[in-house]
């Protein structure tokens, strides 16, 4: 699934072109939903017309809102998230698979790769080892700004998906946010062999002098905080262990490449 805006398709054959490397495990078949963030048009029209891609635009909300929306569409058993200016290395979505194949897996991350402007490709900073993902383990990063994992690069059952409600309608973090809640309520894996290339340019959206500009980050920290903790242990549920009230965090800078 990919969420696009007019004028950030730069890369988006780039991205379809590592999706038609990927190689699925008989019975599998791969369905690319690309949403406009927007009514334009522009960037879908760069898209040639196949049968496993499809198409949709909706009113500008976000690429949180533009994702949520497309999972209308989806009808496979496993919703891989793809920015449009990332790829993915060959074999990921087969790992990816293979990962949720596992007793009780219901998500999984595989590790990242940084593609910097010369070219160059360097290991994500704080990726964890291969193995499960743990929920306080997760909390712990964000609150100590120092999230492990690519959000960006999460596989998630598509019943799971619409348990949640898809990606939470944020300004920014959103797919931070998403992993928090995906781990909170069930288990999740992670895969050590890199499974996505994150570019970094300078018109990406968190390097844009407006993403720091108009967004609160100590209250959304906060805010995606709580919500976490809800749904690991929600306060409505009879018998459930109850949290102990969250102390405002500090306010983090935005994060540089999560």
């Amino acid at each position: 699934m990919t969420a696009v805006y007019d004028g950030g398709h730069s890369f988006l054959a780039e991205a379809r072109a590592s999706l038609e490397r990927q190689v699925l495990p008989p019975g599998w078949a791969l369905e690319w939903l690309v949403q406009e963030d927007g009514l334009t048009g522009e960037p879908l029209r760069a898209l040639p017309d196949a049968p496993w891609i499809s198409k949709g635009s909706c009113r500008k909300g976000g690429a949180a809102v533009a994702r949520t929306v497309a999972l209308s569409r989806a009808t496979g058993d496993i919703v891989r998230a793809l920015d449009a200016d990332d790829l993915l290395t060959p074999g990921a979505l087969s790992r990816d698979i293979s990962a949720l194949a596992r007793a009780r897996t219901e998500w999984c991350i595989s590790s990242c790769l940084d593609l910097l402007p010369d070219g160059s490709l360097l290991p994500g900073p704080y990726d964890p080892q291969e193995g499960p993902l743990e929920f306080r383990e997760l909390m712990a990063g964000f609150t100590a700004d120092l999230f492990p994992v690519v959000g960006t690069h999460l596989a998630v059952r598509t019943g799971l998906l619409h348990a949640l409600g898809g990606w939470p309608a944020l300004p920014a973090w959103e797919t931070i946010a998403l992993v928090l809640r995906c781990a909170a309520v069930a288990p999740g894996w992670m895969i050590s062999e890199p499974g996505g290339i994150y570019r970094k340019h300078p018109e990406q959206t968190t390097a844009r002098s407006e993403y720091g500009g108009t967004t609160d980050f100590a209250a959304l920290k906060s805010l995606i905080t709580h919500q976490a903790l809800a749904c690991a242990a929600p306060p409505w549920a009879p018998g459930e262990e109850r949290h102990s009230p969250v102390t405002e965090p500090r306010t983090p800078p935005p994060p540089p490449r999560r």
